[in-house]
């Protein structure tokens, strides 16, 4: 199932300058290569922007800008990107500066404008928030209140959790697995990764006993072989989505009282358990899919202080004498 349609995206737009561009440069970005999910975070940006500066809520409705992104000035933006921050998390208005950073540069390699507005627009100030790690008991807890039930989707999304648990792997990652990707003789699966980086990681005995239980499962289920996907919605002839693990993760987090479980805790607790055990960071970064060394020194960040007292503890210092 697509993430997003282009017409519906450009409701309203096309009768100016913005509905076209944006249609074309949704052709590029594809052409390019990049994940859906990075054209629809980019395109929604651009589509915000242009509503934006239509809509009363702006002083700039019935401006030039208003009616294609050549006449967008410094101006304009600084006051969307105000409005983004009253409206919306000071994280997501990051996003769609850095996206619109992105739309503008295109539309100088276009020929559409000599320069960006977006150069002298400031990224808007965010607080670093630590992600918890799951922890494993966090994680027991959310197993022991899925195997509550016996049926078809305890058996898959146990065998998610637990994906996740023992790979660290991202959302988009793990929903999107097709049956090819999975190796159960190597107990591996084939990821693909964000720039289309492609890697095969390995899972643990428990992650493949819980695969192949939901696999026996999903041979008897109607429409399995019409399936190209991993993972099967409950009902119909479709897959379940990564929206759909996701909103599965946070209803077992909520039912198990461990309120907001999403996939990249574990993400996380990988990252925290591989320092803890003194793992090799380049390591680290291949199984994980990052080529920014920035990376893992975000990664696990809100553990970094119990780590540290447990070297502390296994260097003595201070009880030598």
């Amino acid at each position: 199932m697509a993430l997003y349609h282009l017409d519906k995206l450009c409701a309203g737009l096309n009768e100016t300058d913005w509905g076209g561009l944006i249609r074309d440069w949704d052709r590029s970005l594809r052409a390019a290569n990049h994940p859906e999910t990075t054209r629809y975070n980019y395109l929604i940006a651009v589509v915000q922007l242009a509503r934006y500066l239509r809509s009363e809520e702006s002083e700039y409705a019935g401006s030039a800008a208003a009616l294609g992104p050549a006449a967008v000035k410094k101006r304009h933006l600084e006051a969307f990107q105000g409005w983004m921050l009253e409206t919306r998390k000071a994280t997501t208005a990051l996003n769609k500066h850095k996206a619109l950073q992105q739309f503008f540069k295109w539309l100088i390699g276009e020929e559409e404008i000599e320069s960006s507005p977006m150069e002298r627009v400031p990224q808007p100030r965010t607080e670093e928030k630590l992600v918890p790690v799951m922890r494993d008991w966090e994680t027991k807890k959310l197993l022991d209140h899925v195997r509550l039930k016996k049926d078809f989707a305890a058996l898959r999304d146990e065998a998610i959790i637990r994906l996740f648990y023992n790979t660290g792997s991202r959302l988009s990652e793990i929903g999107n697995l097709m049956l090819t990707d999975l190796d159960m003789p190597s107990q591996s699966i084939l990821l693909h990764g964000k720039g289309a980086k492609d890697r095969r990681v390995r899972f643990g005995t428990k992650t493949a006993k819980a695969l192949s239980l939901y696999l026996r499962a999903r041979a008897k289920r109607r429409y399995a072989g019409e399936i190209e996907q991993l993972w099967m919605a409950e009902r119909g002839k479709v897959a379940l989505t990564p929206n759909g693990i996701k909103l599965m993760l946070k209803r077992h987090g909520k039912r198990a009282g461990l309120g907001h479980v999403y996939a990249h805790r574990w993400r996380h607790n990988f990252a925290h358990e591989w320092k803890r055990a003194g793992g090799n960071t380049g390591d680290l970064m291949l199984l994980l899919g990052w080529s920014s060394d920035a990376m893992p020194r975000r990664y696990g960040r809100s553990a970094a202080a119990e780590r540290a007292q447990e070297i502390q503890t296994q260097l003595g210092i201070g009880e030598k004498v």
